[in-house]
């Protein structure tokens, strides 16, 4: 039975998840309220909550279905309308002649893409499509500082937008300082936290559940850097068109040892790109700014020419340098009241491209949890516990999975046994598809198959590719060695040299070892 009146939803956080949150529980004809930390993030001068310009992101197919099954054609159009194809990787290096190279590795043999998007605009978009329903409120400024998810009260500090005007400077700070900020309380029936990694939901949730939370970071730092359009760089390489000053439809990776950087096109021509080291390159370079020419030159051949050499170490001295937070936790929900979703419930490394992806997912997956049962706080409680069912064993994959992506982005992509078992896989799925296989990546980026499930399939791709090699090369090769064992003896026994026949056995091995390392 359907509840006397409207679902009351209270959404915490108005990024891409939970912009997307709103939209989909305001066309089920809940009341919606939406509250946010910071000012309107459609306003440029809002900061984001990393202190970075963080312009785009990769966007693949499961945070593309989700925005398609909000019932919003027409904004997944004019999102998708602006943009960028990425077709795969290109791979720069160096030569032995120290000339620059550009390799390109294709990301799927059937030819689907990602697509480079640019946050503010997506957040914008989604935003302006939320805001024209009449069932949903938008309050950015408010601060969430308490919940009680039996009683099913939460309470806000109320900021104001924009510091007070005076002509005198120390006036201005007192009056922020006597400036109390409004609290207000606001009722719900269910209370979604899509806030970010360091989520203030998720917090008084702890209270009210017995939540299993694992929080780490790895040894590695990054900062933004920006390559300039074509047109005022001071290189481009061979594949730059359009405008770009290196190819736009690529994910750019310059990758080392321990280290990496990152280029990814926008739409303005620009590239924001990211490197990634560890804690103590880091600390080196801060104590001596002056090497970061040197250290882009050893590791990264070409980059800093198309950065520029005078903005590499303006960009490095002033963009932050910050952490790679890896979050799980389970459940992700308490009774019928409330939810996290997005970098709240998971916040991942970005590696593999699908921080946003995912969370945009999370709300596709709650909802189709919340349409199968009664809308009721009965039909809630079952359809809340049913998603962390399914749920927290998917994030966990992925947030294992990212992890372990950057081994392949950094290593994985120079690596000849790598390459093969993406060049055999990649060769069943497009000319024997009634095998079932395919490579991770593209089941992650370009299906919707559950993560976990992603996880089991790929080990056992893994397990049945190296029986494969076991019965198509080792048993013959260990047969050979065999067959020479057995000359060998019979050769001893008839007089004939024992070295030749240990050779030949010895040569034998020598050459399996060398087909296996």
């Amino acid at each position: 039975m359907a509840e006397a009146q409207a679902t009351k939803c209270v959404v915490v956080g108005a990024g891409p998840v939970g912009a997307l949150s709103a939209l989909y529980a305001a066309r089920r004809g809940w009341d919606v309220e939406v509250y946010e930390l910071r000012g309107d993030l459609r306003d440029a001068s809002t900061t984001p909550l990393n202190f970075t310009k963080s312009i785009n992101l990769a966007l693949s197919e499961r945070g593309i279905n989700a925005m398609r099954q909000s019932g919003s054609t027409q904004l997944v159009d004019a999102i998708l309308s602006e943009t960028i194809p990425m077709h795969g990787r290109m791979i720069h290096s160096q030569d032995v002649n120290d000339h620059f190279t550009e390799e390109s590795q294709q990301y799927d043999v059937h030819g689907r893409y990602i697509r480079a998007v640019d946050r503010a605009n997506l957040n914008k978009l989604l935003l302006d499509e939320v805001e024209a329903l009449p069932n949903v409120k938008l309050h950015f400024n408010h601060k969430l500082t308490g919940a009680d998810f039996q009683r099913q009260r939460a309470w806000f500090e109320q900021h104001a937008s924009k510091k007070p005007q005076t002509a005198d400077g120390a006036q201005a700070h007192q009056a922020q300082i006597d400036q109390r900020a409004k609290e207000i309380e606001v009722d719900f029936d269910v209370i979604l936290g899509c806030d970010g990694a360091h989520s203030s939901v998720r917090f008084h949730l702890m209270k009210f559940v017995r939540m299993n939370y694992e929080q780490s970071y790895i040894d590695t730092l990054w900062c933004e850097f920006t390559i300039p359009p074509a047109e005022n760089a001071l290189s481009r390489t061979a594949s730059a068109k359009g405008g770009f000053a290196t190819s736009p439809n690529h994910l750019h990776i310059w990758p080392n040892d321990d280290n990496m950087f990152i280029a990814i096109p926008s739409v303005d021509k620009t590239f924001t790109c990211t490197l990634f080291a560890p804690t103590a390159s880091f600390e080196a370079l801060e104590r001596s700014p002056s090497n970061i020419h040197s250290f882009f030159h050893a590791n990264f051949p070409g980059a800093a020419d198309l950065v520029g050499e005078d903005e590499l170490r303006r960009q490095f001295d002033q963009n932050p340098h910050l952490p790679l937070i890896s979050i799980k936790c389970s459940p992700h929900h308490f009774s019928s009241t409330g939810v996290i979703l997005g970098d709240a419930a998971h916040a991942m490394v970005p590696f593999y491209g699908q921080g946003m992806n995912t969370g945009l997912e999370d709300v596709r997956v709650l909802f189709q949890h919340l349409d199968a049962h009664p809308a009721s706080a009965d039909g809630r409680r079952v359809a809340l516990s049913t998603y962390t069912a399914e749920r927290v064993p998917d994030a966990h994959t992925i947030n294992d999975l990212a992890l372990a992506n950057y081994w392949e982005m950094h290593a994985g992509v120079r690596s000849p046994l790598y390459l093969l078992r993406k060049k055999v896989e990649e060769f069943l799925s497009d000319k024997v598809p009634s095998t079932g296989f395919a490579t991770q990546y593209s089941r992650v980026s370009f299906s919707n198959q559950r993560y976990s499930e992603v996880a089991d399939t790929v080990a056992r791709q893994g397990r049945i590719l190296v029986g494969v090699m076991f019965g198509s090369f080792l048993l013959p090769a260990v047969g050979w060695a065999a067959w020479w064992v057995w000359r060998w003896q019979r050769a001893s026994r008839t007089g004939i040299s024992a070295t030749k026949g240990a050779a030949g056995v010895g040569g034998v091995l020598e050459r399996i070892g060398r087909a296996f390392t």
